[in-house]
């Protein structure tokens, strides 16, 4: 994390006091040369592709598409069953954007298992619809990435672990390899130098903030100079998603990281 080119800022997350058009030069003001664009959906994407270009920064991620507010699939369709067809679509619609975006990685979002429907159901959907998704980018240049989140924040997320998103990850095999959110895996697994060491070769993309309130790195519990270290360690050269609240404000937060590290 030595290298402040790697650092990309989440428009979802970061610059929110601005409308999001102007996110894009808000980050690059700032330093960063990347963005994610979690939720791009609401703007078509040769628009935002324009917005990236004229502010000098690349988007690196999307993710795919939620379903509709209040429906099963709000958080994501992968692991919903009965959501194959929604899921395909949003899938498809997901790389389309990406393309035209130049972004190079797709969050293929599990959501969160629905009422009345058992885990191992729940789970099966989800391999499933990956296993699809493998199929359909194998030779488009784009990764798909997976992603677990806490239960504590998102009860019911249908990765529960780093170990199931592991899994998958190796079960499936190419184009497929994990997101690896640091502050979801401080909150449910713990143990984050020895899991780092376990899950960072299966490792594309690594979002940081600190736990236990995800705010920034350095304002509160994690050590991040030693999660540096480590990372640096293991050779890993992708980027570092900064999806936090960022407690100073989003100005001056690229130099506060690089403090912090």
């Amino acid at each position: 994390m030595k290298d402040p080119a790697r650092y990309a800022a989440n428009l979802k997350w970061l610059f929110t006091e601005l409308p999001f058009p102007e996110r894009f030069a808000a980050a690059a003001a700032e330093g960063f040369t990347a963005v994610e664009i979690p939720d791009p959906y609401s703007l078509p994407a040769a628009q935002l592709r324009r917005l990236a270009d004229d502010a000098g920064v690349r988007t690196i991620l999307v993710n795919t598409p939620p379903g509709p507010a209040g429906s099963r699939s709000a958080g994501g369709a992968a692991g919903v069953p009965g959501s194959k067809a929604e899921f395909r679509a949003g899938l498809e619609r997901a790389a389309e954007y990406a393309s035209t975006l130049g972004a190079t990685l797709v969050h293929v979002v599990a959501g969160r298992r629905p009422d009345g429907v058992s885990r191992d159901r729940a789970f099966a959907s989800y391999v499933d619809n990956i296993s699809w998704a493998a199929a359909q980018l194998k030779d488009s240049g784009l990764q798909i990435v997976l992603e677990m989140q806490n239960q504590r924040n998102a009860p019911r997320f249908v990765l529960e672990s780093q170990a199931m998103a592991a899994a998958v990850v190796e079960a499936v095999g190419e184009p497929v390899g994990l997101l690896l959110d640091l502050f979801h895996l401080q909150v449910q697994d713990g143990d984050l130098l020895t899991n780092l060491s376990t899950y960072l070769p299966l490792t594309r993309h690594i979002q940081i903030g600190d736990a236990p309130g995800r705010t920034e790195p350095g304002t509160g519990e994690l050590a991040w100079h030693r999660i540096s270290s480590a990372i640096d360690a293991s050779g890993y050269n992708g980027w570092f998603g900064c999806e936090f609240q960022p407690q100073g404000g989003s100005a001056g937060v690229l130099a506060r990281l690089l403090e912090a590290r």
